[in-house]
């Protein structure tokens, strides 16, 4: 007991304004933390999305020609705010500055400033196709290499990865505004071999990939590496789908901005290949696109069949080398959408083959649905009504599964500062598509049914409040749950913001049922978080503090709490941010994550297991008008043990010390 009260004195002490301290980060960065659970940060989607913002912030969007599909790019943004955008630009002509921004009712304060970092005014009236004079003349290019310089070795150093220790990139960019793009990226994992073994080319993965927008009657094409996204995600869903906060904040619109270049550094849920959607005739776009990648597998001892496909693309060993590129899949599709007055109607169809059968191990219970055979097509209706008080969302979809999926949002806004949202979703444990992805608790489009309540209140201009309740229920096995069985995540936050001062009080509870140690009955697995956070930004200066608990309960108890400060400059030619975090946690049941600032394109959460201290900085400099320097150190110590981490990534030390460098030159 005195533990506890001790520590919930540390939260409160904390989040006192004159206590308060705040990390040297992107305005947007401090946003979308605050919209991160432990649950969002684990995924891989969580990852792509960072990436996608960082990149989107290289390269911004033209407010004045914006399409419906580029602004719902932004996660942070709904469909009632983005009719309310475009209707504006199209009564008034243009945008000249985005203070107007103001004007809109249904953009706030926070919105606002978060849009600034992401688009830009043009000229409204321009050539509908450039002609290949003015792209060679205003074309921009970047182009940007990073490295990672760990000052350790992994046992896998020593012997069994096939490369060196270190991690290196570099991306190279081309744009015209906003209408063309092409790029390349080449990235490298610590451990996997460069210009050796089966990575002869150099890096272990490359990316190319080139996009246009809005060329006559062409609304957009890609080429290369892309995505595909249409409806709620049900049948194509290859998008950024960041969790049950990013969902409440855009009010359960889809992420449906159809085709787009796969910018980021994973593979695993990208397409290759070309894809185009077409204006027919005003609000009536037609998509199509034809996909052939090559995917990395784990196959049966035959060798005939796929037991699993992989999408961590790691090639560090020889086995992992073995996998790589050892299947092939080809996928198409097509889409038809009708958008006009807030009223959407459209369908999805796809389709999907692999070079060999897929034949998963279903010996394990939750198994027993995956896909198996080959040949797997789907197809969906989606539906959609934006107006000016209730917005309505949903897909439904079927296919060569037999089974049946549908998601359907609705909010309501009763007052300009109240929201409330309710989303309804069945997957049927016997449906499934293989490039399906949208919310959902048990992390895959399938045997799940769920109720997810939430609600948004700002009291004041400074004041934001928010809430959600979420259920769902599992009519087949889970992984580590043999039976049917449930869950109920439910989150509180209040947020206070203004010019200078931000402060977030977070409350999360969560059960959900899990077997037994004997694995003979379930039990409820319980686990709480808070999570406090303040910053002060004083001109050039800024400062901030958290302070995080973590209590998990299943059979037995663990507890874990972390505090940490941090404080950065920014002028115009020089950032700098340090940060310092204690960690004292029983388990890796009780970890606690945070959020954590480095190099352009670089996720940075932390993840804190044990107990230690970790010290962080990051350091940006430019030289000229167009070379930008940043370099992040990085050092965690435990007092708990003598080694980190296992297996081929066993450290036999204590302390953990890495330092990412960074270059980007615009040209």
């Amino acid at each position: 007991m005195k533990r506890h009260v001790t520590l919930l004195s540390i939260l409160l002490t904390l989040v006192i304004p004159k206590a308060t301290f705040a990390q040297n980060q992107r305005p947007w960065e401090i946003y979308f933390s605050t919209l991160a659970t432990a649950d969002d940060i684990d995924s891989e989607q969580w990852q792509d999305t960072y990436e996608m913002l960082y990149d989107l912030e290289q390269h911004p969007i033209d407010i004045n020609t914006a399409t419906r599909e580029q602004l719902l790019q932004l996660p942070f943004l709904n469909e009632h705010q983005v009719e309310d955008i475009q209707a504006y630009i199209y009564y008034n002509r243009e945008m000249k500055t985005t203070g107007e921004l103001a004007m809109i009712e249904s953009i706030d304060y926070t919105t606002r400033c978060l849009l600034t970092h992401f688009i830009y005014c043009g000229e409204k009236q321009r050539p509908a196709t450039p002609n290949l004079k003015n792209i060679l003349k205003y074309g921009k290019n970047d182009l940007t290499a990073t490295a990672s310089i760990p000052f350790y070795k992994r046992k896998g150093d020593k012997e069994g990865y096939l490369g060196y220790q270190y991690a290196h990139s570099i991306r190279y960019n081309f744009t015209y505004s906003d209408q063309l793009r092409i790029g390349v990226l080449g990235t490298q994992d610590a451990g996997e071999p460069f210009f050796a073994n089966r990575n002869n080319m150099g890096y272990d993965h490359y990316s190319f990939y080139a996009e246009a927008h809005r060329m006559g009657r062409l609304k957009s094409a890609v080429v290369g590496r892309f995505r595909a996204s249409f409806g709620m995600g049900l049948v194509m869903g290859d998008g950024y789908n960041t969790g049950k906060m990013t969902t409440l904040a855009a009010l359960g619109n889809s992420r449906a901005y159809g085709l787009k270049t796969h910018t980021t550094r994973s593979a695993g849920n990208s397409l290759q290949g070309a894809g185009a959607t077409i204006t027919i005739t005003k609000g009536l776009d037609v998509s199509g696109f034809a996909s052939y990648r090559k995917a990395d597998a784990t196959l049966a001892d035959s060798g005939a069949t796929i037991s699993t496909i992989l999408t961590d693309n790691y090639h560090r060993t020889q086995t992992e080398m073995d996998k790589k590129n050892n299947i092939s899949e080809t996928t198409a599709g097509a889409n038809i959408s009708f958008f006009r007055n807030g009223i959407h109607f459209g369908a999805t169809a796809s389709y999907t083959t692999y070079s060999k059968d897929l034949a998963p191990n279903t010996s394990a219970a939750y198994r027993k649905y995956y896909p198996a055979g080959n040949n797997f097509w789907n197809i969906s209706a989606d539906y959609s009504y934006t107006g000016p008080v209730v917005t309505f969302n949903g897909e439904t979809a079927t296919g060569g599964c037999g089974a049946i999926a549908t998601i359907n949002t609705l909010s309501v806004t009763p007052a300009e500062n109240v929201t409330l949202m309710a989303l309804q979703r069945f997957f049927g444990k016997k449906y499934y598509s293989m490039h399906s992805s949208c919310m959902s608790e048990g992390g895959r489009v399938q045997n799940e049914n769920g109720v997810f309540l939430g609600a948004q209140w700002r009291p004041t201009r400074k004041i934001k409040l928010t809430a959600y309740s979420d259920y769902a229920y599992f009519a087949a096995a889970k992984y580590q749950a043999t039976v049917s069985s449930q869950s109920w995540d439910n989150l509180i936050q209040a947020q206070y913001t203004t010019d200078m001062l931000q402060i977030t009080a977070r409350y999360r509870i969560k059960m959900r049922e899990y077997d037994n140690s004997e694995a003979n009955a379930l039990l409820a697995k319980t686990t709480q978080r808070v999570h406090t956070a303040a910053s002060y930004n004083l001109g050039k200066w800024r400062a901030g503090a958290t302070a995080d608990i973590a209590y998990s309960h299943f059979e037995t108890n663990s507890m874990g709490w972390t505090v940490g400060a941090s404080a950065g400059y920014n002028a115009k030619k020089i950032k700098f941010s340090a940060n310092a975090t204690y960690f004292d946690t029983d388990d890796y049941e009780s970890r606690i994550y945070a959020y954590e600032q480095s190099v352009l394109y670089s996720y940075a959460y932390q993840t804190f297991s044990g107990r230690g201290w970790r010290l962080a900085a990051t350091a940006r400099a430019s030289i000229g008008q167009n070379v930008t320097l940043a370099a992040h150190l990085g050092t965690i110590h435990y007092l708990d043990r003598d080694t980190i981490s296992s297996g081929m990534q066993q450290i036999d030390s204590a302390t953990k010390t890495d330092l990412q460098m960074q270059l980007k030159w615009k040209f």
